[in-house]
This record gives C-alpha cells, sequence and structure tokens, in this order.
C-alpha cells in the first residue's frame, strides 16, 4: 500500500518571527509566536494582521479558544496560559500536565555544551470545559478539565515530537502532527487508535496546526503558513 503525502501550499508569510500554535476562527486565523510571543489574527484570504498584541508567556508553542478566552501553551515556563481575548493580558496560570525533558533531548548534559532543561506543552484545542493539550515531554495528548484543572483522561502521541493538534469531522477523533516524523494522523481520542495518516514532504515541518471546512492548516516555524492538500479519506 503506498504512502499517502500531503501537498503543502503555502498561503502567506507571518508577521512575526516564528509562527506556531494555530487556531481557526471564524473572523480568522489565529496563532501565537513562539520568537516574539505576540499573539496574531490573521485574514484568511490575504494573511493581513487584522489584530496584534503582546502576551505573558515565553516561546509559546500552542493556542486555543475557550469560555471567551485565548488558551496558551507556555512551553518554557511549563503552564498554560488564560488570557484576555482582547488584550492578551493574563487572567490565570496553569501547570503544564505534560512538563518534561523531550525524548530528543534526554542524552544531553552539561558535557555537550547543551544541557536541556524541562518545557511544556504544544498544541491546544477546546471542547465542552475541557482542554486538549498535546505534549512533546510526555509524548501523550493530555485531557484536563478546566473547572478543576485536573486530568480525567490522556492517549498516547504517535512519534516522539507531538505538535499541533486539531478535531477531525468523525467525531471523538482528533489529527495529531508530529513534527519531526513528517506525519499528521488521526486517532479515536477514547483509546488514541490510529484511523488515518499521512506524509508532509521536506522541507516543510508542521509545528502549528488547525482545520477549517475539513482542510488542515500548518504553521511551519520558520515563517510560512499554509494548507495541506491531501485526501481527508482513509486510503485503504
Amino acid at each position: 500500500m503506498p504512502h499517502k503525502v500531503a501537498t503543502p501550499v503555502q498561503m502567506f508569510v507571518s508577521p512575526g518571527p516564528k509562527p506556531n500554535g494555530l487556531q481557526a476562527a471564524d473572523d480568522g486565523l489565529w496563532y501565537i509566536d513562539q520568537g516574539d510571543n505576540n499573539v496574531y489574527k490573521l485574514d484568511w484570504q490575504t494573511g493581513a494582521t487584522l489584530t496584534e498584541m503582546p502576551t505573558e508567556t515565553i516561546h509559546s508553542s500552542g493556542i486555543t479558544i475557550g469560555d471567551g478566552h485565548l488558551w496558551i501553551a507556555s512551553t518554557y515556563s511549563c503552564e498554560i496560559v488564560c488570557c484576555d481575548i482582547e488584550t492578551g493580558k493574563t487572567i490565570e496560570r496553569y501547570k503544564s500536565p505534560g512538563a518534561g525533558i523531550n525524548a530528543t533531548r534526554e542524552h544531553l548534559d552539561i558535557s555537550a555544551g547543551r544541557k536541556s532543561e524541562p518545557t511544556g506543552d504544544h498544541g491546544l484545542e477546546w471542547k465542552d470545559g475541557h482542554i486538549y493539550i498535546a505534549s512533546p515531554p510526555s509524548q501523550f495528548v493530555h485531557v484536563v478539565e478546566v473547572a478543576t484543572w485536573k486530568e480525567v483522561h490522556r492517549f498516547k502521541a504517535p512519534g516522539f515530537r507531538v505538535h499541533g493538534i486539531a478535531w477531525a469531522e468523525e467525531e471523538g477523533t482528533m489529527w495529531v502532527a508530529d513534527t519531526s516524523m513528517g506525519t499528521v494522523s488521526r486517532h479515536r481520542v477514547e483509546d488514541g487508535r490510529c484511523y488515518d495518516a499521512f506524509r508532509v514532504p521536506d522541507p516543510v515541518q508542521v509545528h502549528g496546526m488547525t482545520i477549517r471546512d475539513n482542510v488542515l492548516w500548518y504553521a511551519d516555524d520558520r515563517g510560512p503558513i499554509g494548507r495541506l492538500h491531501v485526501s481527508m479519506e482513509p486510503d485503504f
């Protein structure tokens, strides 16, 4: 059976230096920039900046909208930060459920000249009072009840560097991107069972990911933001 391969189509270049988390909304494409830690909302057609505001986050990698607020994965402070959607100001901070050392950096120590420190989570999604949190260090997607900030479920992510996540049209399933392995796969949230997968060819790296009208959008942290042209039906 041949591999299914997406065709990345760049739509525009991010206004900030290092686009990471993406979130689709009717009024525009939201993204958090890991370089300047600003939140941007972009026009879907032109990429023009509709909104830009600073946040009190550090090297952030994920963003979603829920309960009228922005939620941002502040990766280098190991926090999920709830922010005002109009100003970007911090409302509340929560501990990242998956903080730790990435598998790709476990071998690094002081003698290597770049000892690894714990980092936090990446892609975020929201549904019914729960936040879904993709964590490269733990290699899980964690499900947290926001009202209590208690983890109520988790499922294993494929690969070793999970990043962007996005709800699939099929109820109860989610698209999950692994940046380093260059794959995107669809999983049942209940148990992580995989139902579809495709490759994203070099040199594109999928960091942020979201979905609009059943089309996946990606952010490559070197600047490009675009769409992944691929059949959303399994080829088996």
